[in-house]
């Protein structure tokens, strides 16, 4: 008889989940018969069912995985929004997400005019204050223009410290991550200012060279990611190498210093990338993302990133050219973060790896797996261990969603309630 997920247990304790768990950790990445113990939004127990402790009275249902929920560290929207100052939209996208694994969402904003880009930050603050939103991630204005993708070149400008300042006192401590490449102007005290406020530097959208790709990552201490590796950056070549080695070097040597964002929807990157990647470096240095925008969870048809607009054809968002109407470049993804981890071990990565490199990995780097005492209520996430917030997907062995929990709420009913165009 199947159990009903959806209804908490009894006493102070609201449910006990048994079965194969996917931590997250490090170290005991599998635990064959784990017990998972809920209570009050935190969990209470996370291990081996044999070590559960006699003091924990619970009974708990049998279920097949148990993993904890996914963190998207780069996205753009979903359900037909695009994370903006529309704050309703941005809750819808963040909801929509929620429902299916992804239990924690950073809000990434593309290059727009400052006080486009001002607006939107005051509006999302909110949304990150309140816990909708795990935090903002602005991906540019600081970019290369020859690099800038899907972006607005028209909207892409020198590093300012000045402005980025403004951008982050405007943030209120909400702004985790921005993207900048290595040649914008003023990029040592760009770095100095995200320093100052908790922010990670992450190098995308360039054209720097290998030597100046590891001249800015020589000064400093600090974690620092990479946008999207090898999307929108030099292809590796053995004579004009680009920023990739050196940022795949700087993630094997120093883990808990370099992440690397990945992409596994089988069409930014072929798999035998997303293999080498993992086997070279780790999932302790890896971020699987979406860079998913509006199209999310939607149909095939028109919309936009930005300011630009985007045709999705097949699942795959691509710019419209301004000359003929035909598809231009890949302007973000539509797929769910647990659909790349899907993937992923379908490529012959293990389990183990591409979930801590979905969940673990991403909080990390962003600082969400310990409670910030800048933010008042916060609780610790992305991995099953006693203390964090109860966000745990319960899936069948080939990892289909049967019971989402965010801070041990059930998500069930929303996560089948699909959209449509219409939304």
């Amino acid at each position: 008889m199947r159990a009903d997920l959806t209804r908490p247990g009894n006493g102070d304790i609201d449910l006990g989940l048994r079965g194969r768990l996917v931590t997250g950790r490090s170290g005991d990445g599998m635990i064959d018969d784990g017990t998972v113990v809920i209570a009050g939004g935190s969990i209470v127990w996370a291990g081996p069912t044999a070590e559960l402790p006699a003091a924990v009275d619970v009974e708990t249902t049998q279920v097949p995985l148990i993993l904890p929920g996914l963190v998207d560290v780069h996205c753009h929207g979903a359900v037909g929004h695009t994370f903006s100052a529309d704050a309703e939209g941005a809750r819808r996208a963040a909801g929509y997400y929620a429902a299916q694994g992804t239990t924690s969402v950073l809000a990434s904003l593309v290059s727009a005019r400052p006080d486009v880009l001002l607006g939107q930050i005051e509006v999302l603050r909110a949304l990150v204050q309140d816990g909708t939103l795990a935090g903002l991630h602005l991906e540019g204005p600081f970019i290369t223009r020859s690099m800038c993708g899907a972006q607005d070149p028209a909207a892409i400008i020198d590093g300012d410290p000045g402005l980025l300042k403004e951008w982050l006192e405007a943030g209120q401590g909400t702004v985790r991550s921005l993207t900048l490449a290595p040649e914008t102007a003023h990029f040592a005290e760009l770095v100095a200012l995200c320093r100052d406020y908790r922010v990670v530097p992450s190098i995308g959208h360039t054209d720097a060279t290998a030597a100046r790709t590891r001249e800015v990552l020589g000064g400093g201490d600090g974690p620092w990611s990479a946008t999207h590796l090898f999307n929108r950056m030099p292809p590796l070549g053995h004579r004009a190498p680009g920023p990739i080695p050196v940022l795949l070097q700087a993630a094997r040597q120093s883990p808990d210093r370099m992440v690397l964002e990945l992409i596994a929807d089988g069409v930014h990157l072929d798999p035998e990338i997303v293999r080498m990647v993992f086997s070279l470096v780790g999932p302790g240095s890896i971020a699987l993302i979406t860079d998913a925008m509006a199209a999310a969870g939607m149909t095939d048809g028109l919309y936009t990133l930005g300011s630009l607009d985007v045709l999705v054809q097949d699942r795959v968002a691509r710019l419209v050219s301004a000359d003929d109407g035909r598809p231009g470049a890949i302007a973000g993804a539509t797929s769910l973060l647990l659909e790349n981890v899907q993937r992923c071990v379908g490529w012959g990565v293990p389990l183990a790896d591409a979930v801590t490199a979905a969940s673990a990995t991403p909080a990390r780097l962003m600082g969400l797996d310990h409670t910030d005492a800048s933010q008042p209520g916060s609780t610790p996430l992305g991995s099953l261990a006693t203390g964090k917030r109860a966000d745990v997907l319960v899936a069948t062995e080939e990892l289909e969603l049967v019971q989402v929990y965010r801070a041990g709420t059930p998500l069930l009913q929303e996560r089948n309630a699909r959209a449509d165009h219409s939304v």
